[in-house]
């Protein structure tokens, strides 16, 4: 039938044709699509005893409409990453029933029961002591088995041709690693900031140090990443009395720099913690990036005596893990900034009551994270310039 745009009512015909429910006079579907770029419908039976999720990529950024054309292919990234994420951590992702690519939609896992952490951390919650080693987890999980660490070279060479994703990189490239360092009409920010801005503008070493992380995004084809790992696309709760975490929404994955998923999830937090500070409702923000860290980094070493190349010593693991580290600094102070001054704010920081102290100390914070990324080399020293 080629490609067509799903509404409510088509959803439960579309499952029944896809063999996911038999009794279509039992289906209750609403929409409740809430992200940039895509529509997420749930599908419930009358009881409640049964639901799936079905997503679908529009061919245009969903709150832009069609003068923002986007290929709906990016909905194969998405499938492909979560396809690959369920070879090493089914427990950190949703369960992925299908994926029919002539209409670029999933059918999965209902999470309804689980949390935005976003949402949670906004409203003032903690973390709790798992949500981010178990971030750290998945990113060693995925991205070491998918390197030429854990991945023999011509399966390697295969995954990268396969994961090849132009139009989501370029916008990566602009929207974070560029633009925000620039006159561009995406660019917005609070009034208050307009020294900033034109201070970050006219910073031409901030502008080199992001050249150089734009460069490595860019060339660096170290492993399998999320591309868009953020507390957004996290969800948590409890399930039969046990913690769960489940990371969603991978449809920016491609191969490229390990660091880069772990600074966009520490500017995040860092972020969470500036809002936290703001509304007095501190708690266990501060310990996340280490908790992120260390659990990466312990899975990541937990499974080098694994590794397809033993040429690879533990000695030259020590010097990766530094390199991925450095990487991760910087790419948490640009996410930070463009958070502030580029394109799609935070709700972190707009919905707070006088935002503008808030997101000056996180600017500037993101400024020092980008430049002195050499120079911090623990979680510690982090700690210290917050």
């Amino acid at each position: 039938m080629g490609y067509r745009i799903l509404e409510t009512d088509d959803i439960p015909g579309y499952l029944r044709d896809r063999g996911h429910w038999d009794d279509v006079d039992d289906i209750h579907v609403r929409e409740v699509s809430d992200g940039n770029m895509n529509r997420v419908f749930l599908a419930r039976s009358t009881d409640g005893s049964r639901s799936l999720a079905v997503k679908q990529a529009l061919p245009w950024v969903r709150v832009a409409g069609p003068s923002w054309p986007m290929s709906p292919d990016r909905a194969d990234a998405e499938a492909r990453a979560y396809a690959q994420i369920a070879e090493v951590a089914p427990d950190k992702i949703p369960a992925i029933l299908g994926y029919n690519p002539e209409n670029h939609a999933l059918v999965m896992e209902d999470m309804s029961d689980l949390e935005v952490l976003r949402t949670l951390l906004n409203e003032g919650a903690s973390y709790g002591p798992h949500t981010s080693a178990r971030i750290g987890e998945l990113v060693a999980q995925l991205s070491f088995t998918t390197s030429d660490f854990g991945m023999p070279s011509a399966d390697r060479k295969a995954l990268i041709a396969a994961s090849v994703s132009p139009e989501l990189c370029k916008i990566t490239e602009d929207v974070v690693l560029s633009e925000p360092y620039l006159t561009h009409e995406h660019n917005h920010w609070l009034p208050e900031l307009d020294d900033l801005a034109a201070e970050f503008r006219a910073d031409a070493a901030l502008r080199t140090e992001v050249a150089d992380l734009r460069h490595t995004f860019m060339t660096s084809a170290q492993a399998l990443l999320h591309g868009d790992l953020h507390t957004g696309s996290v969800m948590v709760g409890t399930r039969e009395g046990a913690p769960v975490v489940r990371v969603f929404d991978p449809e920016f994955s491609f191969v490229g720099p390990i660091g880069y998923d772990l600074g966009l999830y520490w500017a995040n937090a860092l972020v969470s913690e500036e809002r936290a500070r703001a509304l007095g409702t501190l708690a266990d923000h501060a310990d996340q990036l280490r908790l992120s860290w260390d659990g990466f980094e312990t899975e990541f070493r937990r499974l080098w005596p694994t590794r397809v190349d033993t040429f690879f010593d533990d000695a030259y693991l020590d010097r990766f893990l530094r390199r991925v580290w450095t990487d991760a600094v910087g790419y948490a102070g640009t996410e930070i900034v463009r958070r502030i001054i580029g394109f799609a704010h935070l709700t972190d920081l707009t919905t707070l009551p006088a935002p503008a102290p808030a997101s000056r100390r996180a600017l500037l914070l993101g400024r020092e994270l980008i430049l002195r990324r050499e120079e911090l080399s623990t979680a510690d020293h982090i700690r210290a310039l917050v």
